[in-house]
């Protein structure tokens, strides 16, 4: 599967960390950055094409972004056509399964000032292994919000 990630430089190590690791599992990985930790670097910048990729392909692609608390990015990403960008900072994994069987979410934002290396990859081992759910009640809400976003 194609991955694609990005992160500010609240979440560049565990970009980092995610992507070797993504890598060593066999999927092809797009680093959008940031390629340094710049403290004055804005999330926008990075978080903006992964969506924009995910938009672009999101039957066969998925995104990771990351962020201080996952919520700013969650924010622009989902600002793209097809994109749904669920986020998540620690508690109950449910939330990631969740995001992918009821929301068909192709965007999983981390916050990575509020989960440890281990939690991350295993929110985003769930994330990528969660099928999105047969039941048509699924569907007929994605089509809803779709709508909603074609008729704004």
């Amino acid at each position: 599967m194609k991955i694609h990630i990005g992160a500010d430089h609240a979440g560049f190590h565990l970009k980092e960390f995610l992507k070797k690791w993504l890598l060593e599992e066999g999927h092809e990985v797009v680093d959008h950055g940031a390629n340094t930790e710049n403290q004055e670097d804005d999330y926008p910048d990075f978080i903006a094409p992964v969506a924009r990729a995910i938009a672009g392909d999101p039957e066969r692609s998925r995104g990771v972004i990351l962020g201080g608390s996952g919520q700013g990015e969650a924010i622009v990403a989902n600002r793209f056509p097809k994109v749904r960008a669920a986020v998540y900072y620690g508690g109950p994994e449910q939330i990631v399964t969740l995001a992918r069987e009821h929301n068909d979410a192709n965007i999983l934002s981390l916050g990575a000032r509020l989960l440890s290396f281990p939690d991350a990859k295993r929110a985003v081992s769930l994330f990528l292994m969660t099928p999105f759910s047969t039941q048509p009640r699924h569907a007929r809400r994605l089509a809803k919000i779709e709508n909603l976003k074609s008729n704004i």
